[in-house]
């Protein structure tokens, strides 16, 4: 065995050569050229491709090539051992032999999955540590002599980073556990029930970009959609894909989904408003899919008399019975309700032809198309099967106790039916006073006119906060793909949140996805896990309690006298990483204010030229999904307090407490909340 100082001028010498030859595949991409195309289109599409394969090829010298090494022992087959540099990308020399395999790489499984009773083919699996994208040192698993690390101190050195700005890939540093989701198949849909901690969110996001890897294909045309819970978390995961080499998912939130539903027959129209979570909670409830399915077919209505369609000096008339069977065949076929409206024109044609056929004649399609055009069979179909808007039809139906009625009747009480009621008269779409809420509820409506298309496969986060009608409208867009669902129940904290990932599932439409749950955190210390998981029994009395993994407890300071924020967050930003001041939203002024002359702080993920870029003031409704190494929490009491019952107000607590990954101090005025209390 080599020294080890020479070992790592080895590997620094094969990580050199290993850049050179990433800067000559971008060199050669540089020199093709886009207008080599035949047409516009052409070198418009390949000027996109090259570019995006530019960008796919970038390279960060402060981020390592590679993370691991393989060395395959394959003996047996009397061939020199194999050996595999493991990294976020291939790379490949000027003959093209792999230089660094893709850590998505069939033969790159091991490094996550090998163990002491498992080695799978390797003899020696070695892990390298990295400062500043130098490497620093290396450890050495033999796993076919059955030797395997208990710990290991690179990988827990990489877990503990102090974290800067937004979120980073774990592609070192992914757990079996966590690999077996990743690399679950695109037919396979998964609902991830993780505690805090333990990288639930970096394991979906991982999975997007496995799945664009394996399945390159398929997901082409179909795409790969990351649904957020809010525009601050999306920035905040934003890096995590582009940095593994994949620019083409889509990320957005459920809103924003169906806000473009309704800016796209309406583009002034916006979210100006919101409900009472009462309101909130019954616009969310299933049932007004129902509501709305009614409202919407309700719109057909029965004939009267029949057609009578003018051609020539003859006269071609379709009977009131017809034209009733006809619309009642429609109706039963199953399709939308645009979709059966539009072939009602090219039905009723083929009624008449057929007479015309009767008699002799000898129409074609043409004749058919004709007819189908006519203006009376155009009058027949608006009297008969109308046009839906399904803006308008949202805004009458909570503007019109009559309408309402007739189709929620049965399925709302009356009370419930005054609740959906907007004051005043109606306005039109583009100037009413949306909420989230109604904004899904045009989005449920609009696919009941029209399907909405349907990508490859969905990511969902933070799962636990979406109401039934969110959960529909997110499925939707993977009515013939699979999803990744990513959440956990002690951290639902709106009022409509999910209270089981099986009825959760069903209203995706994806009943039969695999449902994994991850206990074992990575991120969170003990101490401040420990505390938190105090709050289970009161929120989520059916999970596991987590379990941190890590050997440093980390740090919990309990302090009263709010009084002292300044100097703590001064004493604490003095330390490495990321710092998060935690508030009630009610006091955020507050905090900001208290910390202008002594730490002047970024609010919400925002700095400016005058704030220290690594402390951030947040209020307590945007800290899901974040996390800072070091964090103060401030007044837990007023943050339990400003939510509509304590249940949820101490689901936002086990949130807030849980966004440390070094330390937490909670500063209070008040007493803590009781369920805090250590248990007897």
């Amino acid at each position: 065995m080599p020294a080890p100082d020479a070992v790592l001028r080895a590997e620094q010498s094969h990580l050199t050569r290993s850049r050179a030859a990433l800067a000559r595949m971008r060199q050669r991409v540089d020199a093709l050229d886009p207008a080599a195309g035949g047409d516009r289109i052409s070198r418009e599409v390949l000027a996109g491709t090259l570019e995006a394969r530019r960008q796919a090829l970038a390279d960060d010298p402060q981020v390592p090539l590679f993370f691991g090494r393989l060395d395959y022992d394959v003996t047996a087959e009397q061939t020199p051992d194999e050996t595999f540099h493991v990294g976020r990308r291939h790379v490949s020399d000027e003959g093209g032999d792999p230089l660094v395999v893709d850590w998505r790489a069939p033969v790159s499984l091991p490094f996550y999955r090998a163990s002491r009773t498992e080695p799978m083919g390797l003899r020696r699996r070695r892990r390298y540590g990295f400062s500043a994208g130098a490497m620093t040192s290396f450890e050495d698993e033999r796993l076919a002599e059955g030797d395997a690390l208990e710990h290991s101190a690179i990988l827990e050195a990489e877990i503990e980073r102090p974290r800067t700005g937004p979120m980073r890939d774990i592609v070192a540093t992914i757990q079996p556990e966590q690999d077996v989701i990743v690399r679950a198949g695109l037919d396979r849909s998964v609902c991830v029930q993780g505690a805090p901690g333990t990288g639930k969110t970096a394991v979906g996001l991982h999975r997007a970009a496995f799945l664009l890897y394996a399945f390159r294909r398929q997901l082409a045309r179909g795409g790969v959609l990351v649904v957020g819970p809010n525009a601050s978390f999306l920035r905040y995961i934003g890096d995590v894909l582009p940095a593994l080499g994949e620019l083409d998912a889509r990320q957005t939130t459920p809103v924003g989904l169906c806000l473009e539903t309704l800016t796209g027959r309406h583009p002034k129209a916006a979210v100006r408003a919101d409900d009472d979570p009462a309101a909130a909670v019954l616009k969310g409830d299933a049932r007004m899919a129902e509501v709305l399915r009614r409202a919407v077919w309700g719109h057909v209505t029965a004939p009267t008399e029949g057609l009578v369609v003018p051609r020539g000096s003859s006269r071609w008339r379709v009977s009131v019975l017809e034209v009733e069977d006809l619309l009642a065949e429609l109706r039963e076929r199953g399709v939308r309700y645009g979709a059966a409206r539009a072939m009602l024109p090219q039905r009723l044609a083929h009624l008449v032809l057929l007479q015309m056929e009767r008699r002799g004649e000898s129409p074609d399609d043409r004749v058919q198309d004709a007819v189908a055009r006519s203006r009376p069979v155009k009058a027949c179909v608006d009297a008969l099967w109308p046009a839906v808007d399904p803006a308008r039809l949202v805004l009458r139906l909570t503007s019109d106790a009559e309408l309402l009625a007739a189709a929620a009747d049965g399925l709302l009480s009356a009370d419930e039916q005054a609740m959906l009621l907007r004051p005043g008269p109606a306005r039109a779409p583009g100037t009413a006073r949306w909420t989230p809420a109604d904004v899904v509820l045009v989005d449920e409506a609009a696919d009941l006119v029209e399907r909405e298309p349907s990508w490859g496969h969905v990511v969902v986060d933070e799962a636990q906060d979406l109401s039934p009608m969110m959960l529909r409208a997110v499925g939707r867009r993977a009515t013939t793909g699979s999803v990744t669902v990513l959440g956990d129940l002690a951290q639902a904290t709106t009022p409509w949140g999910v209270r089981d990932w099986r009825e959760a599932l069903a209203h995706l439409g994806h009943p039969d996805a695999v449902v994994d749950e991850l206990t074992r955190g990575f991120r969170v210390p003990g101490e401040v896990i420990e505390l938190a998981a105090r709050l289970l029994p009161h929120v989520a009395p059916g999970l596991a309690p987590p379990v941190s993994v890590r050997r440093t407890p980390g740090e919990l300071v309990l302090r009263r006298g709010v009084e002292a924020l300044p100097d703590v967050v001064r004493e604490v930003v003095a330390r490495p990483g990321s710092v998060g001041v935690i508030a009630p939203d009610a006091r955020v002024a507050e905090v900001v204010g208290a910390l202008a002359e002594h730490s002047p702080a970024a609010l919400g993920g925002d700095p400016g030229p005058e704030t220290d870029p690594r402390l951030q003031v947040v209020p307590a409704t945007l800290a899901k999904g974040l996390e800072f190494d070091h964090v103060v929490l401030v007044e837990p009491a007023a943050l339990v307090a400003a939510e509509p019952d304590r249940a949820t107000g101490l689901r936002r607590l086990y949130v807030c407490l849980t966004r440390a990954v070094t330390s937490l101090v909670v500063l209070h005025d008040d007493d803590l909340p009781a369920e805090l209390a250590a248990p007897a």
